[in-house]
């Protein structure tokens, strides 16, 4: 049998940044202060940079850096943004190690012929390539290699010829493919966008009389906000002096987000298209559970997504639940730039068990996904050392064997272990006594209703919009790296 390398960063999906946005009308309100609580709420999508930017009457004023948002957004950082502006934007942002840059931070603010926008993105643009080689044809320069940044100049090359910065915005969102929710301010306005086939989530809240616009809704409870609905795919939102506005840019396409909010990436207190996330991972373990047919003393979930499904197993099966596990919280999760070796050791850190709960029981556990099978394979052995006498692993998804175009890093499809092993070798491989996976057509079944639906292409190879026809290579190989 091959020999794989020990590397648990790689043996999960990783999140694809969030975005905020408020506009006050007339509240008394810090929008600077409310925008950075919405981002602590959403730092679970992002820890590599943070970052929140101010317009007051078209003069921006932003605050980002690289960092987790307690680290850059300090008390004596925000004292620089203006907290008598009327719109904010902000942004915690994931990006895969090898295209981390600070130029690439957001917001990023952009002044051109018009006058000045400040944007912040989530997903990732299949046709990244071809749009940004006709740009630089024409003379284009770009700072990073972000997909806010393309978006903006697409918006920009826009304006000149349309009469309102929203229908530039229209005009850019018809040119671009793929997975994008994004939020944008110029000068009176904050407008939010969504790709057409969903992809990436993107909610409406109000904040007394103020809307705000949030990747999640888990951020409208962190300031206070009511949830309103979520923007639908294909829809641009518009909030300015005059109130809210909704404009369909396209009509909706097949259905599409992102599976991996439900398994993984979203907070168990949101809300997305197709309900509450915690209900869904319940239902998921619930399904996991029809199918058990042995013994066990206890259920337990690995923290934290593994969490909210073993519980359903629990209610299903009748076998009580357990918190097995304890999680360190104070590693952090900012661990790309380290190396493998001190990455790998924290990371073993993260996760001790309660040995009182599992010595000399049958146990189940529950955790929401396999790559690598190296993460598996650990929480394997730290159950047996803890004295287990049986231990049956349980997914609440099915395998990964596909790559995904729509803004979650992966592994790759030849590292991925299910692509490699059959499930009863992987059993083996991680040292369970049984492995199952959550059956993919019951988990479509689960998340589908009325007419909503998700992106499964990393289980199926079933991709519902265009993947990228070319990679962008930067001919000149060195991305701009800017110093403190």
């Amino acid at each position: 049998m091959k020999n794989f390398d020990l590397n648990f960063y790689k043996d999960k999906v990783h999140e694809e940044c969030g975005v905020f946005g408020i506009f006050r009308n007339g509240e008394d309100i810090n929008i600077a202060s409310v925008a950075r609580d919405a981002l602590y709420a959403l730092q679970h999508r992002g820890q590599e940079s943070s970052g929140i930017a101010v317009n007051k009457d078209g003069d921006f004023t932003c605050v980002k850096d690289v960092g987790m948002v307690s680290e850059v957004l300090t008390d004596n950082a925000m004292e620089e943004l203006d907290i008598k502006g009327d719109i904010a934007v902000a942004h915690v942002r994931y990006t895969p190690y090898h295209s981390l840059d600070r130029a690439g931070s957001q917001p990023l603010v952009i002044r051109y012929i018009q006058g000045a926008m400040a944007i912040c993105q989530n997903g990732s643009i299949t046709n990244f390539a071809e749009i940004r080689k006709s740009l630089e044809e024409g003379g284009a320069i770009f700072q990073s290699f972000s997909n806010a940044e393309l978006i903006a100049y697409v918006i920009a090359t826009e304006r000149v010829n349309c009469e309102t910065f929203e229908d530039s915005v229209k005009s850019a969102a018809l040119k671009l493919e793929g997975a994008y929710s994004f939020v944008i301010t110029c000068p009176g306005k904050l407008i939010g966008v969504r790709d057409p086939y969903g992809f990436r989530p993107l909610s409406i809240g109000k904040l007394g009389k103020s809307y705000v616009i949030a990747s999640e809704s888990c951020a409208f409870d962190s300031i206070g906000a009511k949830f309103v609905r979520n923007v639908r795919p294909g829809e641009m939102v518009v909030v300015d002096e005059e109130g809210f506005h909704s404009y369909q840019i396209e009509e909706p396409k097949t259905s599409s987000l992102c599976i991996f909010e439900y398994i993984y990436i979203a907070r168990p207190d949101s809300v997305l298209d197709c309900g509450s996330v915690h209900q869904i991972r319940k239902n998921f373990g619930k399904a996991l559970a029809k199918t058990w047919k042995g013994e066990a003393d206890i259920v337990c979930g690995v923290p934290d997504s593994g969490i909210d499904a073993a519980q359903g197993f629990a209610e299903e099966s009748g076998i009580p639940y357990s918190g097995a596990f304890i999680k360190n919280k104070y590693i952090g999760r900012n661990l790309s730039n380290m190396k493998s070796s001190k990455k790998d050791r924290l990371l073993k850190m993260k996760l001790n068990v309660l040995k009182s709960q599992v010595k000399g029981k049958k146990v189940i556990i529950i955790d929401d996904s396999i790559f690598l099978g190296n993460t598996s394979s650990h929480i394997v052995n730290l159950l047996r050392e803890a004295g287990a006498d049986q231990v049956h692993m349980r997914i609440s998804s099915p395998p990964m064997k596909h790559n995904c175009y729509y803004g979650s890093d992966l592994c790759e499809e030849k590292e991925m272990i299910s692509n490699l092993m059959s499930v009863d070798e992987l059993k083996n491989y991680i040292g369970a006594d049984s492995l199952e996976f959550l059956d993919p057509d019951v988990m479509k079944d689960i998340v589908t209703k009325d007419g909503v639906g998700v992106c499964d292409a990393c289980f199926t190879g079933n991709y519902n919009a265009p993947v990228p026809k070319e990679n962008f290579v930067d001919k000149f190989s060195r991305k701009i790296s800017l110093k403190k």
